[in-house]
């Protein structure tokens, strides 16, 4: 096992420096050695141990995946977190989606795209999550209105799930409604850790 993980940050739009942060922030926390490298090119996903796919528009990020010739890369990427619109990516099923738009089917979660409003209707809240308590973001959020079995949910808001985990083989994927990137390294810290000790 290589003593550096190498992950990417989806770098098309969205908070991608944000991410960027987070992860070398989360990583120096942890005292482990993370390369994080924007991804805008397919070029570069065979290099990935991880991907954070960030919020942003989902119908542009897959439009712009598949412009670039990675979306089957993309889903061989063994750890895959997304937030916001990237919880949209990774999302088995999407309502309420664009006729023309693709998710990567990795998460065995049902999402309804931008389901907490418009922008205009982003809100900010205190919420206990399974790895402590975080202040979060919601800008034009999903909402995971399902999970099926092997799904662990890690944070809801007045009933409402906002985060979860699978694994399914080798694979793990994390996905949570809001932006961790902006307020918190919580998540980021728990990515990395999985990156580094599942395989």
């Amino acid at each position: 096992m290589k003593s550096q993980k190498t992950i990417g940050v989806l770098a098309f739009h969205g908070d991608v420096i944000e991410h960027i942060e987070a992860t070398n922030n989360a990583s120096r926390k942890l005292h482990l050695n993370i390369e994080v490298v924007p991804v805008r090119t397919k070029d570069i996903i065979h290099t990935l141990d991880a991907l954070i796919i960030p919020g942003g528009e989902s119908t542009t990020l897959h439009k712009l995946c598949e412009r670039e010739g990675m979306w089957e890369e993309m889903k061989q990427i063994k750890n895959i977190f997304g937030t916001c619109a990237g919880a949209i990516m990774i999302a088995g099923q999407v309502f309420h989606k664009t006729y023309d738009q693709k998710t990567l089917e990795l998460m065995k979660i049902e999402i309804d795209r931008n389901a907490y409003g418009r922008q205009t209707e982003s809100f900010e809240k205190d919420v206990k999550t399974s790895l402590g308590d975080i202040h979060a973001v919601f800008i034009r959020a999903p909402r995971i209105i399902r999970v099926e079995k092997g799904v662990n949910i890690l944070a809801k808001n007045n009933g409402e799930i906002i985060a979860c985990e699978q694994k399914i083989d080798k694979n793990y994927y994390l996905a949570t409604c809001f932006h961790p990137e902006l307020t918190s390294t919580i998540f980021h810290e728990y990515f990395i850790k999985k990156v580094y000790t599942k395989i």
